[in-house]
């Protein structure tokens, strides 16, 4: 049911129609109430530059790669993150520049990858984002970054948004993978289509010559033009899943792999497994004057204080 829909929203072909149909009235509710609530709600100033990374669509638009690009440019930057997937509720700290202060399980997966990528900055997860903000006002921060924040219309921000390289439908939930109507993405500030404002680099680590490709991202098959040779199969588990060492090692022992090839975003869920690993390292390559207006952003924010 899981793989049906996701190829619904992203690469529908013609049997999803019908559904697509049926469910098109829920999406036009759907639209209309987040359209209501982007016009009705008034957003807070909470005295500190904040820079909300985001998209419209769910899932694997390049968000993680992108925070962690802006984050390496700052000092005392701290990122807020609602930790998708994660076994735990309410706020955590995850770390405190650079110092890791909990488990994967507790922080999840793209948290994780941000706070084992950026020694230098602070991670927070927390459902809660004025909660968050608060504490890391408190923590001393000077910037904050708001991981997947677009939709958070109660927070004064500056607002970037992702787009993919292609979209196939353009309806929002449940006909399509849109969180809101599509025409939403004019009350950003910055708009960046893949491919055009941004590219994907993707490098390897330990490659070997039989590897058992594991992941569990948002469209999995989206890295199929990125494998390198030597991968005898693949398993695709659901967005953020985690992964059971057990299990995995059946699979792997059955595939006659020589290592797991994965994802960064998967790695982390996979420390302390006693598997030799390939690792697949994704990192944007961003067109510079993106980064003067976020520069500009923040010194304008700053001379007005």
């Amino acid at each position: 049911m899981h793989t049906f829909f996701e190829a619904m929203f992203f690469n529908p072909k013609w049997y999803h129609y019908p559904s697509i149909i049926v469910l098109a009235p829920l999406a036009v509710l759907y639209g209309t109430f987040m359209w209501i609530r982007r016009m009705l709600l008034v957003p807070k100033d909470f005295d500190i530059p904040i820079v909300s990374v985001g998209n419209l669509v769910v899932g694997g638009s390049g968000k993680t790669p992108f925070v962690i690009a802006l984050a390496k440019k700052y000092e005392n930057v701290t990122i807020i993150s609602r930790g998708y997937g994660r076994k735990s509720k309410g706020m955590i700290e995850v770390s405190k520049k650079g110092t890791i202060l909990v488990d994967v399980e507790h922080s999840g997966d793209e948290p994780m990858l941000m706070a084992l990528s950026l020694p230098k900055s602070s991670v927070i997860v927390s459902e809660d984002r004025h909660k968050a903000i608060r504490l890391a006002k408190n923590r001393g921060a000077k910037f904050i970054i708001l991981d997947d924040g677009f939709g958070r219309v109660d927070i004064e921000k500056l607002d970037i948004v992702l787009e993919p390289e292609e979209i196939k439908n353009y309806l929002p939930f449940p006909s399509g993978a849109f969180r809101e109507f599509c025409f939403s993405k004019k009350y950003a500030d910055i708009v960046l289509k893949e491919g055009i404002d941004f590219k994907r680099e993707v490098s390897f680590e330990d490659l070997k010559s039989r590897m058992l490709l594991v992941t569990a991202i948002s469209q999995p098959q989206r890295l199929d033009k990125y494998l390198p040779e030597g991968v005898v199969e693949k398993i695709y588990l659901q967005d953020h899943q985690y992964f059971n060492e057990k299990e995995i090692n059946k699979l792997f022992i059955a595939s006659g792999a020589k290592s797991i090839l994965c994802t960064s975003k998967d790695k982390v869920k996979m420390a302390g497994f006693k598997l030799p690993i390939s690792e697949m390292k994704l990192k944007l390559e961003i067109k510079k004057e993106i980064f003067a207006q976020v520069d500009a952003y923040i010194e304008g924010y700053d001379n007005e204080r």
